[in-house]
């Protein structure tokens, strides 16, 4: 055990030094040195460089090798963390909270004249708000649309899809969009899709992954195995999206890309699912005639989202000028950047509702940017339990969806197991934390209460 304890010791010192050769030298700049802890996204350097424009006395470093959770906790609990870090869901926000490191800047907003239940897209609040406090504030908030290729559709005199459709609807589009060659081998799908969007139709369909208070997984319901029974036929009954062995044999053919997005944008599918930051990569096919409306829905219409937040480490010495990033992050100079990349959508509803948003002077054939913020209204956040980790009901989903959409076992089947396998390390959670067990019990108490 005293071993232990030296080896962390001894790393958490190691870290420290590292951490202290590599900070910018202040003195020398006659600046501020500021980390941020983000994703490498050719876009951030312009969100940077805008920063610095603004606030000449704040050096502000873009440091994406430190990403993961454990990483920037461990480092800043040992006082040598980002000032800035990024956080993309709520189990997320909820770590770095109880670890202590996230600062609550519920005051420091108001005081900035911010009201994030007002001025902030609903998607985006979960992964910011903790227990009724505020840890950070959106850099952009997603969702998914449904893109299509005009030249496909001019191509075979198919009118352009429009929203809203069913998913029924959009089927019979689909397959005749569908084309072999004389060996029966796929030329072009229908459509396109990562089958991370599982979720989605859950919802539309009626389903849930957890209940509403997160003490259980009912994936296993009727309308959760609808769901997913759907995607299923979309690749072995219709036959419009490719299975796992499609796209493997479409790759060894070569230009064919990974990923629908890459896919897409090499006119392998007529149609896809996808975000607005897809544009970051489609803007580079110079010939490829875009379109996007609504997605298909199930019996409701409702679509997947959420934000990226940017929070303040709690233990930085730079916490107060830290905020002047926060402010950067609400004001009209970034939330036009962010439009004006398609890095997502802007974070401050406001600035989604401008002529300059709808009729960029630069993109002036991007003539569906209201299908963004339109659908946003109905776009609701991915589903977690405060009772199980990330990483473990998400390892279990993705091994039962792979043996679904790889057709080795059924909807039914593998929906059943995952909800058992994810019940049993909930239950296994409570019992090893007490202030975790409280908080389950006095939940299905309260649900018992209701039910009666």
């Amino acid at each position: 055990m005293k071993t232990g304890f030296a080896v962390i010791l001894t790393a958490l010192i190691l870290i420290s030094v590292v951490a202290w050769q590599w900070q910018p030298n202040q003195v020398e700049s006659g600046k501020i040195p500021m980390s941020w802890v983000s994703d490498d996204n050719p876009g951030r350097r312009e969100q940077v460089d805008l920063f610095k424009r603004l606030n000449p006395e704040i050096d502000l470093r873009l440091d994406p090798n430190n990403q993961g959770m454990e990483k920037i906790i461990i480092q800043s609990v040992a006082g040598v963390g980002p000032d800035l870090f990024d956080c993309y869901d709520p189990v997320a926000l909820s770590v770095f909270v109880k670890s202590g490191i996230a600062w609550d800047v519920t005051d420091e907003l108001k005081k900035m004249g911010v009201d994030a239940d007002r001025d902030i897209w609903a998607a985006a609040i979960p992964s910011m708000k903790y227990q009724g406090r505020i840890y950070g504030f959106p850099t952009n908030v997603a969702n998914g649309v449904l893109w299509f290729n005009k030249g496909v559709f001019d191509k075979y005199h198919i009118s352009y899809p429009t929203g809203p459709m069913t998913w029924q609807e959009l089927v019979p589009i689909a397959q005749r969009l569908t084309l072999r060659d004389a060996r029966g081998r796929v030329k072009q799908y229908g459509l396109l899709m990562d089958w991370s969007a599982w979720s989605q139709f859950v919802r539309q369909w009626g389903g849930r992954v957890y209940s509403p208070d997160g003490t259980r997984c009912v994936l296993d319901s009727r309308e959760a195995i609808a769901a997913v029974q759907f995607m299923h036929d979309l690749i072995y009954k219709y036959k419009v999206i490719p299975s796992p062995s499609d796209e493997a044999a479409m790759a060894s053919q070569g230009g064919w890309g990974t990923g629908s997005m890459s896919r897409f944008g090499g006119e392998k599918g007529a149609m896809a699912l996808g975000g607005r930051y897809w544009l970051c990569t489609l803007r580079g096919y110079k010939d490829l005639r875009l379109g996007a409306v609504e997605c298909p829905h199930g019996k409701y219409r409702v679509f997947m989202g959420g934000a990226r937040i940017t929070i303040i480490n709690k233990n930085s010495p730079r916490r107060r000028e830290a905020l002047k990033f926060l402010r950067f992050l609400a004001g009209k100079e970034y939330n036009e950047l962010v439009n004006h990349q398609a890095d997502g959508l802007s974070p401050v509803i406001k600035y989604a509702y401008t002529n300059k948003y709808m009729h960029d002077r630069d993109f002036p054939e991007e003539d569906y940017n209201a299908v963004w913020r339109d659908t946003m209204k109905n776009t609701v956040t991915y589903e977690f339990s405060p009772f199980v980790a990330g990483a473990v009901d998400q390892r279990i989903l993705n091994q039962q969806m792979d043996l679904v959409r790889n057709n080795q076992k059924s909807p039914a089947a593998a929906l059943k197991t995952a909800a058992a396998q994810i019940n049993a390390e909930i239950q296994k959670s409570i019992s090893e934390d007490p202030t975790l067990r409280k908080q389950y019990e006095d939940l299905v108490r309260e649900r018992k209460s209701g039910a009666r």
